[in-house]
């Protein structure tokens, strides 16, 4: 599904943190012309996407646009996750949607590197362990080399990666930028840190 609201809603999607959180809002104006053209660009790819006239922004898109553009004055569309389809489905699904690069759209594929929400650990400093650092290091290898197709199998060739990846929703986003990015585009890790341990915060930008 892709967003076609004109005016969408911040949707606090979480549960148990700082009443503060809840009081952001993010009023971005949406983009319901360039979720047809998202819609026709993956039908030419035979991917099925329908349009939802209503669906807001949830903490997956508003969280870090609240960061980079604080103005709210960006159009912004979002495409949901079907958390059951591999990375290989998100990487065709981001080459279909390669054109909108040229046409001024940012493609963005918020998540996080490691995300083991049961390695929690309630200092925000906290040390990450071995096995978070030993798997963060080898995405950052393997985007740096343009290793796309040891990327894609990722679960099978990464070390640890159930551990950081108990559910693949969080990492998923990440192949639909790098099929966006084209099939020469270089991978460059843009910021690197961690939060609670288990999380990493790495970003990278294709081009």
């Amino acid at each position: 599904m892709v967003s076609a609201a004109k005016q969408p809603r911040t949707i606090h999607d979480f549960s148990g943190f700082p009443e503060p959180l809840y009081q952001l809002k993010y009023p971005a104006p949406g983009a319901p012309e360039l979720a047809e053209r998202i819609v026709s660009l993956l039908a030419q790819a035979n991917i099925p996407c329908d349009i939802h006239p209503e669906r807001g922004l949830d903490h997956g898109a508003w969280t870090p646009l609240i960061l980079a553009y604080p103005a709210a004055d960006i159009p912004v569309t979002q495409l949901s996750i079907q958390y059951y389809r591999d990375p290989l489905y998100y990487w065709q699904l981001g080459q279909a949607l390669e054109p909108l690069r040229h046409e001024g759209v940012l493609i963005v594929g918020s998540g996080g590197t490691t995300h083991n929400f049961y390695a929690f650990d309630e200092d925000y400093h906290a040390e990450p362990p071995y096995w978070v650092q030993q798997f963060d290091e080898w995405l950052a290898k393997t985007i740096e080399q343009g290793n796309w197709e040891a990327l894609i199998g990722y679960r099978q060739l990464a070390p640890f990666a159930s551990e950081n990846h108990p559910t693949e929703e969080h990492l998923l986003p990440l192949f639909v930028a790098l099929g966006a990015g084209g099939a020469t585009a270089r991978g460059i890790r843009l910021h690197r840190s961690y939060t609670y341990g288990a999380f990493s915060m790495a970003a990278y930008a294709f081009k």
